[in-house]
């Protein structure tokens, strides 16, 4: 992959850790997050062997879902049941492995992705107004404690995230305790609000990390996060990228149904993937427009659509 890559010119982003681990590792073990960044080391110093750039890496992906996942037992239980002892043993890993790939390689970029939520309180009572508030925190503590900008103690610091990463799907939106918000409903908040609003907390350039619909929704919906992510641009915020994700159909993960997704169908009895060109269609315009607004003003030279397959 590493050579294919290269030989492409395709730079990819490394997620390292993507939920699972082999299954002789304890994610929920005292010894984790060194296990884990001697791990993550000895994967970068592999693929800097080949590659002719600096690592870019993801180190932990998703740490909110995946500490929201166990506690739910959506995944399987990890060490103590305590409240947000998981988060802590991942942030913590997280800060560790930064912090040595940093010391490696100074030039390497560190990106993170997260979910990019809202919860709306379901009505105006203030129970309800505070519970959906407390449930919506939850979505800044990875970021805020790797920063160091919360729980100083773990030992986070600014200089380990050099990208601040969003995943942002149809479905990220929802009453608290209570269904979705789907697009248009006026509790529904606008990608671009949203983008504003957590470029103003962090001061860092972003990076829509994921995103992405089924079925025919796939062309409508990556148009409407391409213009939000030109709203928020010009309006400031640093975004660096967008990635169509997943960039091929796949199995789904509660019941292998076939699920519809991104550009390129499951491989076909003639070994073949084929096109989904409304999506196609709709990615190419997309390239114009933002290589238009690239060469009308300077602040956008650096921002770029693309469709990738993670990140």
């Amino acid at each position: 992959m590493l050579e294919a890559a290269e030989e492409a010119g395709v730079q990819v982003i490394w997620d390292l850790f993507h939920y699972g681990s082999p299954d002789c590792i304890d994610q929920g073990a005292e010894d984790f997050p060194e296990r884990f960044t001697e791990f993550a080391l000895a994967a970068i110093e592999l693929q800097q062997s080949i590659s002719s750039g600096p690592p870019v890496v993801c180190p932990l992906n998703e740490i909110n879902f995946i500490c929201w996942a166990v506690s739910d037992g959506y995944f399987p239980p990890v060490g103590p049941k305590q409240s947000g002892w998981f988060k802590e043993q991942l942030v913590r890993t997280a800060i560790t492995a930064s912090k040595a790939i940093k010391r490696e390689w100074p030039k390497a970029t560190i990106i993170w992705a997260e979910p990019l939520i809202h919860i709306a309180p379901h009505d105006h009572r203030r129970a309800t107004i505070r519970g959906a508030k407390a449930n919506l925190e939850g979505m800044y503590q990875s970021y805020d404690w790797i920063m160091g900008l919360d729980r100083p103690e773990l030992g986070g610091d600014p200089s380990l995230v050099d990208v601040v990463g969003w995943n942002f799907y149809p479905h990220n939106q929802w009453y608290w305790k209570g269904p979705t918000i789907p697009m248009g409903h006026h509790e529904y908040r606008p990608l671009a609000e949203m983008l504003v609003e957590v470029a103003e907390r962090y001061r860092k350039p972003m990076m829509i990390t994921e995103t992405g619909a089924e079925g025919s929704g796939r062309a409508p919906w990556f148009h409407y996060v391409c213009q939000e992510v030109l709203d928020a641009i010009e309006r400031g915020v640093q975004v660096e990228g967008l990635c169509i994700y997943p960039i091929t159909a796949y199995p789904g993960w509660d019941n292998s149904r076939h699920a519809d997704v991104g550009l390129f169908s499951t491989v076909t009895a003639n070994g073949q993937r084929h096109r989904y060109e409304p999506l196609y269609q709709e990615l190419q315009r997309q390239m114009q427009i933002f290589a238009v607004e690239q060469s009308l003003d300077p602040m956008y030279n650096r921002r770029r659509v693309a469709g990738g397959g993670r990140y």
